[in-house]
Parts: structure tokens; C-alpha cells; sequence
């Protein structure tokens, strides 16, 4: 597989996508709706990707940026092999991957100064800590992040960070977090959990992470996640997750679509096993009315993008 995020003018969002399904994606492009795609490192840099712009009966517009607006290039391609070749290699940063195109330098214009934040001690260390415990969390994007720093300290008549601040602080934090990971080794906890509700998934449960605001949300959103064939449900909302990076444990919510408490239980029973099997803790006495806690555990997700 290859660590990257494709993402195409359609919405669609594929990550660590193989050779075979990279080089579908670019051959099929040059429809309405379906002209670009954008493929970003995982995880995410800021300003590191590649792109392709086609329409049908035309050439292949590829680019690439490595970080700053004067290593922008872009070159053009007659065929879609060319373009899966220069990608691919790009993806698994080969040496030499762009020597088969000719490249130019694109011009991006002067680079703007971000202003400083205006904002007092307190304010600066509320707005981090926030930005910090969804960024630890691990399922929040970058340009996730920078709308929360903009709109965190947000009131009537004020707003305090400008979106260039916003992203500026989302991207410095994004890349402390990212040299903390290059440190872990093996599999991780919430790698786990993934495996675990995979599992689930696959046994007729259906398995969500981080999966809305709140329980109320959760309990009344669920039911519309499951297939026909789905016998119960397990999730943890953004609150359990915000926990969880806390160190204060995960708690599971969890159920059978029938509403017995006969169906809830054994729906609890398999998320239990499937949890053990992964190689994590629950803590659970059974009691259908009461919440799973995945404990202990060290929640170091790593990002993606």
C-alpha cells in the first residue's frame, strides 16, 4: 500500500490506496465531476502533495509541491501511464521519480507574513490546549484544526484569529505532533481498536469511531450507519475520544437493534471478545445498561490527514 491520501473533485477520499487502485483512479479521470485528484503524504505536511488535472481528449497537468511556493513544479504528460509511473514514485518517494517529465518552476507569488496573535496569555494557552486535545485525539485533518483555532475564542463582535493565524498555529502543532509519533514503535493501541471494530464490522456489528457529538447524537444516528443485515452496534463519540486522549480511558456504547437487553448484553459480550482479541483491556460487569471501558490504554493515534 501506499502512505498517501487521494482525494478527486467527486468527494471521494481513498487512504493508502495500492498501485492497481492509484492507477484507477488516474485512468478513469477526465469526466465532469471527475477532472482532478490531490494526493497528500501520510501523515499530511503542510504544502507537501501532488496533483493531476485532466479532461477528457486532453493532456495530463501534473504538479507537485515540496513544502514552500518557490519548490512548486508542474509538467505535463500525454499519457495516464506516465502520469501513474510519476505518481507512484512520488508516493514512495523514489529517487529520480520526476526525471522522465520536464518540470517548471510555477510562480505562486510573494509568500504572505502571517500577523502574530493578539492574544493575552490565557487566551493563547485556552485556544492550544483545545487544539492540542483534538489534535491528540488523531481524527481531526489540518484544515480541521484551523477552523477550530479560528472559531474557538470566537464571540459576538470578536474574532480574535484570523484564518492565515489559524492555520499557522493548526500547521506548527500538526508537526510537533508528528515528530512525537516518528518516535513510536509497532502497533499502537488505538491501531487496535481499529482491528477490533474491523472485526466487529465484519461480524454483523456495526462499528464506529469518533462517531458524533454526543451519546443523544450517537443513540439516535446509529441505527442509520447499520446495513439490513446488522444485528447490533458499538461506537464512541468525539467526547469519549477527547477522554481517551486525556488518559482517562475509552468508553464503548453499545447495543442490539432490537432493544432487548437479552441482544444488548451479547452484543457486549462479542465487543469484549473482540477487544481482547486485539490485545486490549475492557472492563465490563455485564450490565447492559452500563458503558464498556477499554482500559488501559495508551492513546497515541497516529495521524493521517
Amino acid at each position: 500500500m501506499l502512505e498517501i491520501v487521494v482525494k478527486t473533485e467527486n468527494w471521494e477520499r481513498h487512504v493508502r490506496v495500492s498501485d492497481g487502485e492509484l492507477a484507477v483512479l488516474v485512468r478513469r479521470m477526465g469526466g465532469d465531476g471527475d477532472r482532478f485528484l490531490v494526493a497528500q503524504r501520510i501523515p499530511d505536511l503542510p504544502d507537501v502533495f501532488a496533483q493531476v488535472w485532466h479532461e477528457a481528449g486532453g493532456d495530463y497537468t501534473l504538479e507537485y509541491r515540496d513544502g514552500a511556493a518557490d519548490r512548486h513544479f508542474q509538467a505535463m504528460a500525454d499519457r495516464p501511464e506516465v502520469v501513474i509511473a510519476a505518481l507512484t514514485g512520488w508516493a514512495r518517494q523514489v529517487d529520480g521519480w520526476d526525471a522522465d517529465l520536464a518540470w517548471s518552476l510555477l510562480d505562486m507569488g510573494p509568500t504572505r507574513e502571517v500577523p502574530r496573535l493578539d492574544l493575552d496569555a490565557d487566551e493563547r494557552g485556552e485556544l492550544e490546549r483545545r487544539v492540542r486535545e483534538v489534535l491528540v485525539g488523531g481524527y481531526a485533518s489540518r484544515a480541521e484544526l484551523a477552523e477550530l483555532a479560528e472559531e474557538y475564542l470566537v464571540t459576538e463582535g470578536r474574532r480574535p484569529v484570523s484564518r492565515e493565524q489559524a492555520e499557522a498555529l493548526a500547521d506548527r502543532m500538526w508537526l510537533e505532533r508528528v515528530a512525537e509519533q516518528a518516535a513510536w514503535q509497532g502497533e499502537t493501541d488505538p491501531e487496535r481498536l481499529t482491528h477490533a471494530f474491523i472485526a466487529l464490522q465484519k461480524a454483523g456489528i456495526t462499528a464506529r469511531e469518533n462517531f458524533s457529538c454526543c451519546r443523544n447524537c450517537g443513540q439516535s444516528e446509529i441505527g442509520g450507519e447499520g446495513g439490513p443485515d446488522a444485528r447490533g452496534f458499538v461506537y464512541f463519540h468525539t467526547q469519549c475520544t477527547d477522554s481517551a486522549a486525556a488518559g482517562q480511558g475509552l468508553m464503548l456504547l453499545y447495543g442490539g437493534f432490537d432493544g432487548s437487553s437479552e441482544t444488548t448484553a451479547a452484543i457486549g459480550d462479542e465487543v469484549v471478545a473482540a477487544l481482547e482479541a486485539a490485545g486490549l483491556g475492557a472492563e465490563w460487569d455485564r450490565d447492559p445498561g452500563r458503558a464498556i471501558t477499554v482500559t488501559p490504554l495508551d492513546w497515541r493515534r497516529r495521524l493521517v490527514g
